[in-house]
């Protein structure tokens, strides 16, 4: 992607060109020991069109350097290595199984005088390696939500049917990866949660019930409304992953203008008093198609222990989602399909409309919002929860934050600066316009506010977060 910068240089624009995806790799060395097997190592390799030498060049450069990393630190190998033009990320998600990923640094090219080519430079400290680690580390995880371990696939099939899962999956996620977006929230990969009066969350806890024991079959259900999760009966690391597919692949693929009341689009096909605006999201477009398929995604859960695969369908009215998840084993029919449709659908609806009208009351008793002097970032590392009021819109393709990315930079440093301890800490920056960057790590939790106080002191900006964390966290105990 090509930005161009403000930035002026002898009567010509500078281009900024963002960081960007040169290569991404999975190999095993174990797949080919002898000289002259190396090929057999490699996994997946993209861009395709490599030349073969090429790539058992670069897949032997990486051995190198993650075997001789481990001569230091037997226990912790190579994370990353840095260059002038790019940088690569190694991940060993399963024992001899390595993912590489080299991303190229971002540059600025100006013009010369006298027709010259223009000059490069490499900005080498712009990327933060914990944020890109992390969407290595986000690339193993989703594929194994779909297709569940490498070693599993290498068990049921070998190499031939591996390699056939690792293209299949990575030629397509690859292409949703813009690492011009990637920030802090990707090192976090935490769930927004929505937040709900005690009646409404009841009445929610209680549809979960009453649909899992209608439905028999349903192992697991997660509710979401408008992007956000209120109810999940998963384990915490798949509902993790679950909740990134889902706001940053599924839901924007069916967004709409969904508004409550008339306004909403009618199903005439469901007469008296059940109008509702239930539809499948996976599964049948339209239950009144002859033709219609009941294929639902597989995905596979509890992959440590018991390893589950399972049918995920997930239905929608209005703003409100609900994920049913199935034993994989049971063919799914137009009769069960039809249950959730009859069953759910007009619940949904009320429950959906019941949750717009409460979080309205609450927002009007709130009053009116004013234009805050300062924006933020919250993590807690034990439920994980987050909330921005930085970013505007995040998903897999679009970053869109209402902060500068420098200041965004300073908050990936000040994160990679808590990550290396385990101590409670607080951190303030002076940062070269007129903002404040404060950090805060306390209790598994982790706050980030950005504050434009041009002529504030040290002792101002203190008492500023102070105020923001009683007001806006009052039951969190943060440092004094």
């Amino acid at each position: 992607m090509l930005m161009i910068s403000p930035r002026m240089a002898s009567g010509m624009q500078e281009k900024q060109y963002a960081p960007s995806l040169l290569s991404f790799f999975i190999y095993n060395p174990k797949f080919g020991p002898r000289e002259g097997e190396e090929e057999k190592k490699i996994l997946f390799y993209h861009p395709i069109e490599i030349e073969k030498n090429e790539k058992i060049r670069n897949v032997g450069l990486c051995e190198a350097i993650v075997q001789f990393t481990r001569t230091f630190c037997p226990t912790k190998p190579a994370k990353s290595l840095h260059t002038q033009k790019n940088r690569q990320f190694f991940h060993e998600p399963e024992e001899n199984y390595w993912m590489v990923m080299v991303v190229r640094n971002p540059m600025v090219e100006k013009p010369n005088k006298d027709g010259k080519p223009p000059t490069v430079e490499y900005q080498e400290e712009e990327i933060i390696d914990s944020v890109y680690g992390s969407v290595l580390k986000q690339c193993y995880s989703m594929y194994k939500l779909f297709n569940g371990t490498f070693s599993r696939a290498f068990e049921a099939g070998g190499v031939e049917l591996l390699t056939q899962k690792l293209e299949k999956f990575f030629y397509r996620y690859l292409q949703t990866l813009h690492l011009q977006s990637c920030d802090l929230l990707d090192v976090f990969g935490g769930i927004s949660f929505f937040p709900l009066d005690k009646m409404t969350y009841l009445k929610i806890q209680s549809f979960v019930n009453r649909v899992e024991e209608s439905l028999s079959l349903v192992k697991y259900t997660a509710f979401l409304y408008n992007d956000q999760l209120i109810w999940s009966g998963l384990e915490q690391d798949d509902m993790q992953i679950l909740y990134k597919y889902l706001t940053t692949s599924l839901f924007p693929r069916h967004t709409e203008p969904e508004l409550a009341g008339r306004d909403s689009p009618l199903r005439p096909e469901v007469a008296g008093n059940l109008l509702h605006y239930g539809r499948f999201l996976t599964g049948p477009a339209n239950l009144k198609d002859p033709e219609a398929k009941f294929r639902f995604p597989k995905i596979f859960v509890n992959t440590e222990d018991s390893y589950e695969e399972l049918h995920l369908i997930v239905y929608k009215a209005m703003s409100a989602a609900v994920c049913f998840m199935v034993n994989a084993a049971v063919d799914l029919s137009r009769e069960f399909c039809e249950q959730p449709d009859s069953l759910v659908g007009p619940q949904l609806t009320l429950l959906a409309s019941d949750i717009c009208e409460q979080y309205n009351i609450n927002r009007r008793i709130s009053g009116p919002e004013k234009e805050p002097q300062f924006k933020f970032i919250y993590f807690n590392h034990m439920n994980l929860a987050e909330k921005s009021t930085i970013h505007m819109r995040k998903t897999a393709s679009v970053s869109l934050t209402s902060v500068h990315p420098d200041l965004m930079k300073i908050l990936g440093d000040i994160n990679c600066d808590f990550a290396r301890v385990d101590e409670d800490e607080e951190i303030i920056v002076k940062a070269m316009t007129d903002y404040w960057v404060v950090g805060k790590k306390s209790d598994q939790r982790e706050l980030y506010v950005i504050l434009n106080q041009k002529n504030a002191n040290l002792i101002e900006v203190n008492e500023e977060v102070k105020r923001l964390c009683a007001t806006q966290f009052n039951n969190i105990f943060f440092l004094d």
